[in-house]
């Protein structure tokens, strides 16, 4: 469980972030172009206030926002006290106003009615000086009871038309304290501003690393993700609130996520809430990622953590894809779109961090003989998810949208993740018919191979399409540097890099097997003369190579074995044909 000043920290800072939200919503050029004055003189000088008080309130709020977190309680304490004065004048606004109504000038005490007006106020008015002197840590009581000299004078039978001027100067005291208080720590943001230079300068930040260091403690200090993450969610339940009870929302599965995925591109219209969002989308796909993890390997499997499987992929696509696209300046519809197809980028990229995760687990226990059918059932179920799941996305996006350029790359994204969920299966049925057999399968490497193989020439062939298309459109369609650069990108990443992997690890099996056809087969002599096991499987040896340099292994074995390197296992000279 959290702790309390942990809660804390992140609580009493997204007020701030709210603020600067709103204030970046706020269109102050065309508040001071609507602006009308007697002359021109009186227009500059109401536009200089309005803009100097716009960044003053900037300023105040970033301020807030990176304040250690003892002072901002202070803060927010000295808030909540002025509140509290405030609500006490106001009591006794209200009841002076009532005594003048009724008219009663005579001592309270000797009416009941006015007895009981006077006890009711004034016990409210202590209730809220001793809270404010707790507030405070203070016993000086008597520095927050300014706002009761009213009823003090009501008590010593003061005419109802003073009432009103001794109110008014009481009101003008509260002022007057509040207004010394805050001279007497005008400078203390510039006293923490020059105490944490003089940190920064003791620190001597002169390397790198220690820049880094310090940035790194910072963002660990403010609990960044965490905050606007929870500023996000603020955002976002105000803004689904007005939204549901400024329309009708519509049963169906279509409405209730179109309205959805309204309310969350209303709640990324700034950069703040964009980064907010960032966040949450960050922290969603490492709940999903952890989620698989659990699911098939149980809770060891969720605290065995991989860098690339932490959600940051894909809070960062997200946040390119969204500055990229210019989604911050488009219009609401636009943006709700935008922001679909962006987010189905992000998911189909969760996708395939849960087929890395699920691809090795699936193998193992095809590859390692276990037979939990508990195991076997969720792993297969798991692929199987990840089978169907990325062909229905892909049909449900091809219905909302027109085939162009874009629409294939995400349509293709999603035929590679299923391609590959495919090979998986496949290899993982040649495991399993391999342990039903009586006598294992010789040529499984071969057959395994050229599976994945087949595979890769699939994911190849897709992503050649997506090529072509893209530059049949840019060459006879729209052309744009935009997709001109994301045809040139996908052109290097997903066809000539997976050419050239495919072709090396071609020749690389072509010159093993031929090595391995070249070089002379043990006779039995020689195998009861030789006597000893294969010395990379170490299995007894029915029939085995000879390598030049005079040692034995099984011919699968060997092969397998050039697929890496092309030096003997033992002496590591290099194995000619």
């Amino acid at each position: 469980m959290p702790r309390l000043d942990e809660v804390a920290n992140i609580a009493l800072r997204v007020p701030s972030i709210l603020v600067l939200d709103l204030l970046y919503k706020c269109d102050i050029e065309g508040l001071t172009e609507n602006l009308k004055a007697k002359n021109e003189d009186m227009l500059f000088k109401y536009k200089y206030v309005i803009w100097n008080m716009f960044y003053l309130a900037h300023l105040t709020n970033l301020v807030v926002l990176i304040m250690p977190l003892r002072h901002i309680v202070t803060l927010y304490l000295h808030v909540l006290v002025a509140l509290l004065l405030y609500m006490g004048h106001q009591i006794s606004k209200d009841y002076v106003r009532e005594e003048v109504q009724l008219g009663y000038e005579g001592a309270v005490y000797l009416n009941s009615l006015a007895f009981n007006r006077f006890v009711s106020a004034m016990t409210s008015q202590i209730i809220l000086s001793t809270l404010c002197a707790f507030l405070m840590k203070t016993r000086k009581v008597w520095l927050f009871s300014t706002h009761m000299l009213p009823l003090l004078a009501r008590l010593l039978t003061v005419p109802n038309a003073t009432l009103l001027t001794v109110n008014t100067f009481s009101m003008g005291l509260t002022v007057a304290g509040i207004g010394l208080f805050l001279l007497a720590n005008l400078f203390v943001p510039y006293r923490l501003a020059r105490a944490a230079y003089s940190e920064l300068l003791h620190l001597e930040v002169m390397e790198l690393y220690r820049l880094l260091a310090l940035g790194i403690s910072l963002w660990n200090q403010f609990a960044v993700p965490a905050l606007f993450s929870v500023f996000w969610f603020v955002l976002f339940a105000v803004q689904l609130c007005s939204n549901v009870m400024s329309s009708s929302v519509s049963a169906t599965f279509q409405g209730i996520m179109f309205f959805l995925l309204t309310s969350v591109s209303e709640c990324c219209a700034t950069p703040y809430s964009l980064l907010g969002l960032t966040f949450v989308v960050s922290y969603l796909a490492l709940g999903l990622l952890n989620l698989c993890k659990f699911y098939l390997g149980g809770f060891a499997a969720v605290q065995n953590e991989n860098v690339m499987h932490r959600g940051v992929t894909e809070g960062v696509t997200l946040l390119l894809l969204a500055l990229q696209t210019g989604l911050l300046d488009m219009q609401a519809l636009q943006r709700t779109f935008l922001l679909s197809i962006i987010l189905f980028i992000v998911l189909t990229s969760t996708l395939q961090s849960m087929i890395e995760i699920t691809d090795p687990i699936i193998l193992a226990l095809g590859a390692s003989r276990n037979r939990s059918l508990w195991k076997h059932f969720r792993g297969l179920s798991m692929c199987l998810l990840l089978l169907v799941f990325p062909v229905f996305m892909a049909y449900k996006i091809s219905q909302f949208f027109h085939m162009d350029f874009w629409l294939l790359i995400l349509v293709s994204s999603c035929m590679l993740t299923s391609l590959q969920v495919t090979g998986t299966m496949l290899i993982y049925c040649l495991f399993m018919v391999e342990l039903f057999r009586s006598d294992p399968i010789e040529s499984l490497d071969e057959v395994i191979y050229w599976v994945n193989a087949i595979s890769r020439v699939l994911e190849f062939l897709v992503a050649l399409c997506v090529v072509a298309y893209g530059t049949w459109e840019s060459l006879f369609g729209e052309w744009s540097w935009m997709g001109a650069s994301v045809i040139i990108i996908h052109s290097y990443f997903n066809v000539w890099l997976r050419a050239q992997s495919g072709w090396k690890s071609f020749l690389l099996r072509r010159e093993a097997a031929k090595k391995i056809n070249s070089l002379p087969r043990a006779t039995a002599e020689q195998l009861d003369q030789h006597n000893d096991v294969c010395s990379i499987c170490f299995q007894e040896m029915s029939s085995a190579v000879i390598t030049y340099c005079g040692h034995f292994f099984h011919g699968n074995c060997l092969r397998k074995w050039l697929y890496v390197q092309e030096t003997c296992p033992m002496c590591h000279q290099t194995v000619r044909p």
